[in-house]
């Protein structure tokens, strides 16, 4: 579905960096690549991919990726392909351009859409959404080949807009693929899952991150290498959150956020009170994103470091509760534009009880 220039923000792109249908090069996940190039080579594709990861480490480039290759190569069976060892297209390559620009009506993309009441993208990808590309999707091929759909991220969607997707997955036309960009694949519908080929990318290497980086340029990249190389680090092979990191104040931010965690379960209210404070506003996205991420990460790093101890899982369970409940806490905030202040404070509540029983 193409997109006209100096439109509304898109929800997928991050700031004003490249979006990933831009972006040409795919740092790591090298064996991920050579699978779908393998099934493509034999004939045997999948109809439906779930690629799932970490956020930020290039699933919905390396959907792109391979969207634009099959647009350039229509015909599996032809030497291009046979002979092919990537999914790269070269940029001066019409199906290249088409695909940056999205003049195009063979692939579609489904995410979510941009609420001009509230000048807002919605907090998740409504059955309308769906709809909408259901119809576009059963039109003739305009190229004469493949119709693909990317979902990114298929974590928002609805369960009616996942339920009228599945629907499609079930009688779609012939020659169609879809991808699934998911950060946490175990939250689609599993339907959904049941239906799907799954494609698991791991997170990057600080070097491969930090490579990323500068290819995106401009102003991420004339940071001081040691910065880049910092906030690769404390990114953990994401390179959307390498990017935030670098941008403001957001990595003092993220290192005072850090420090409130890492003192559970004593909390430091005093500094809660500040930060909640400071997540406060119409104008705090940026930091409000910097501290959930932060939170995911610690989260995680409390999981791997109990789990490498040898914990048992019943000792494991208060910090999935804590996260399913921070996560619906977070939604419902985000939803019906609660206080965020609330919110921290609950997520810290929600924490220190988890952290006391660990």
């Amino acid at each position: 579905m193409s997109k006209e220039a100096g439109g509304p923000p898109e929800s997928d792109r991050f700031d004003d960096a490249p979006h990933p249908r831009e972006t040409l090069a795919l740092f790591g996940h090298a064996s991920a690549e050579h699978e779908l190039l393998d099934a493509y080579q034999r004939n045997r594709l999948a109809q439906a991919w779930i690629i799932g990861g970490p956020e930020g480490v290039g699933k919905a480039t390396l959907a792109w990726r391979f969207a634009r290759f099959l647009l350039a190569h229509p015909d599996p069976t032809t030497p291009d392909v046979q002979g092919a060892q990537t999914l790269a297209v070269p940029p001066d390559h019409i199906a290249a351009r088409r695909v940056a620009s999205m003049a195009l009506a063979d692939i579609f993309l489904l995410r979510r859409e941009w609420n001009e009441k509230t000048k807002k993208h919605f907090t998740e990808i409504r059955v309308d959404d769906v709809r909408e590309i259901t119809r576009a999707f059963h039109q003739a091929s305009g190229m004469g080949g493949w119709r693909v759909a990317i979902v990114d991220c298929a974590d928002d969607l609805n369960r009616s807009a996942a339920n009228a997707l599945l629907k499609l997955i079930e009688e779609p036309p012939e020659r169609s693929l879809f991808l699934f960009v998911a950060h946490q694949p175990g939250r689609v519908l599993p339907t959904i899952r049941s239906r799907c080929r799954k494609l698991m990318l791991s997170s990057l290497t600080d070097d491969e991150t930090v490579a990323a980086v500068g290819a995106v340029g401009e102003p991420w990249s004339d940071h001081p290498p040691e910065e880049i190389a910092a906030a690769a680090a404390r990114a953990e092979g994401s390179v959307r959150e390498t990017l935030r990191l670098l941008g403001g104040d957001a990595m003092a931010f993220d290192t005072s956020v850090a420090r409130l965690l890492q003192s559970l379960p004593r909390v430091d209210w005093v500094g809660v009170h500040f930060l909640a404070d400071k997540l406060t506003g119409r104008d705090n996205e940026a930091a409000y994103e910097t501290f959930m991420r932060a939170l995911e990460r610690h989260l995680d790093a409390r999981v791997r470091t109990l789990s490498r101890g040898g914990a048992a899982p019943s000792r494991l369970i208060g910090y999935a509760r804590a996260w399913d409940e921070i996560r619906d806490l977070a939604r419902e905030t985000e939803v019906f534009n609660f206080d965020k202040r609330a919110m921290v404070l609950g997520v810290f509540e929600r924490l220190a009880k988890a952290e006391g029983a660990a």
